[in-house]
This record gives C-alpha cells, sequence and structure tokens, in this order.
C-alpha cells in the first residue's frame, strides 16, 4: 500500500517530468539542428532499374523563434546538397501554435523555400495547418488558400487531388499528390460539426494514365488503409517525424 509520503513523491514527479517534457518539446527540440534521415527503399511495382533520390520536407510551421526565414533558408542549402532528383514539401507551412514571438508571413516563406532545386523539379501539397489558419478559405470551405498562392508565386506547384508524370533515364513514374484530409474546421457559428476533407483519392488516381508506378502525397498518414496497391510509396508529415516520444 502506497504511503502518503510516497503519493506525494509520485504527485511530484510526475508533475515535474510533464514539465520538463513540455520544455524539451517546446523550448529545446525545436531549435536543435534538424536531422536528415535515409532510407533505402525497394518499393512494390516500381521498375527495377529506376534509381531516385527524393528529399521530402514536412511541417515547416514558418515562425518565429523556432523556424525563420534563415532557418528555412539554411535547410533549403542543406537539401540541396543532398543532390536529390527530385524534392516534395508534405504540407503545414503556416505556424500552428499561440507561443510564438512574432509572425513569418507566406511570402516570406515562400521566398525561402523558392531556392530549393532539383533536376525533376520542387513539388508540393498542403496541410491541415494551411487551411485552418486561413480564414477565407475556412469560410468559402475552398481555396485557394494564401499558402497555396504563395508556393504557386515562386514557381513551386500545388497539388491538391492532382497529378503531375515526371520521367527519368527514359522511365516514367507519377507524383499523385491529395487535398488535404482535415481541411475545414468544426464550427458552431456556420453550423459545420466535425472536420471536412477535401481530399479525393479515388478522383486523383483516376488522372494516372497507363500503368506507370505513382508516389502518393498525402500530409496525414491516416490515408494508408485506403490507398490501392498500384501505389508504390506514400510519403506523409503531421506526426512531425516523433517530435517527442512517450
Amino acid at each position: 500500500m502506497i504511503t502518503r509520503r510516497g503519493f506525494l513523491r509520485l504527485i511530484g514527479g510526475s508533475f515535474l517530468s510533464m514539465v520538463s517534457l513540455s520544455a524539451y518539446a517546446v523550448g529545446i527540440e525545436p531549435m536543435l539542428l534538424a536531422h536528415v534521415k535515409r532510407y533505402s527503399l525497394t518499393p512494390p511495382h516500381w521498375p527495377a532499374g529506376l534509381k531516385l533520390r527524393v528529399a521530402a520536407l514536412a511541417d515547416i510551421h514558418a515562425c518565429h523563434p523556432w523556424m525563420t526565414s534563415e532557418r528555412i533558408a539554411s535547410l533549403v542549402e542543406r537539401t540541396n546538397a543532398l543532390q536529390p532528383d527530385l524534392i516534395v514539401l508534405l504540407g503545414d507551412y503556416v505556424d500552428g501554435m499561440r507561443l510564438v514571438t512574432a509572425e513569418v508571413s507566406a511570402p516570406e516563406w515562400a521566398a525561402a523555400l523558392s531556392g530549393l532545386k532539383a533536376p525533376l523539379g520542387v513539388l508540393s501539397i498542403l496541410g491541415n495547418h494551411d487551411w485552418w489558419h486561413d480564414h477565407a478559405a475556412q469560410l468559402a470551405m475552398a481555396g485557394p488558400t494564401a499558402a497555396r498562392k504563395a508556393l504557386e508565386s515562386v514557381g513551386i506547384p500545388v497539388l491538391e487531388n492532382d497529378v503531375m508524370r515526371l520521367e527519368k533515364d527514359g522511365q516514367g513514374f507519377w507524383i499523385a499528390g491529395l487535398a488535404d484530409q482535415l481541411a475545414i474546421r468544426p464550427s458552431k457559428a456556420l453550423g459545420r460539426h466535425g472536420f471536412k476533407g477535401l481530399d479525393d483519392l479515388d478522383g486523383t488516381l483516376a488522372k494516372v494514365q497507363g500503368d506507370e508506378p505513382i508516389i502518393l502525397l498525402a500530409h496525414e498518414p491516416d490515408i494508408f488503409p485506403k490507398v490501392p496497391w498500384r501505389v508504390s510509396l506514400t510519403l506523409s508529415g503531421h506526426t512531425h517525424g516523433g517530435q517527442v516520444r512517450l
């Protein structure tokens, strides 16, 4: 049986652990140098002779003090140094916290991302925060969002339920990008209950011509169980790569 002193120690220790974890998640981890994780994959239905290096960036959440334009520019430089064939941006460029000390505007973070360079180009999708923090898009329940306009203004295509065919070494493949699955927030004032996604997986994949392999970009990984076998690889963000693991 636990004693009163033991119980108080347990409560105190739990409180200190939560405070420490929160301090690490908010004040320390975001300031650490970004880690480059490399994966060597042989996806199903992928041509044996097609070697492709893809760099994926997700959940930038541009803001002060953690992800300033200068820091984004440094990530761009580091990404370019990896010499990828293709760069994909997986959404959530807009900050999603109230603790920020200052905003980084869409034109600012888009300008920093415009430095990304790859032989096959740079393609992007949007994330939930790119929709949630766009008041006009929430009211209209439709885009284009400010984030999309900013990316397209610097020459970065945004795939929302759309596809693009690419080719390397004479072999073709497709990039399919989904609209966000949590795009429209609930609103009592507007009579909206629950989140409304704008994604259309079937309609998007129907745009792919022929049987060449497909790489799917979807901000939230929730779509995984619905992805058909013909998609060789799905890339997602949203979970921040396990920023804090309990």
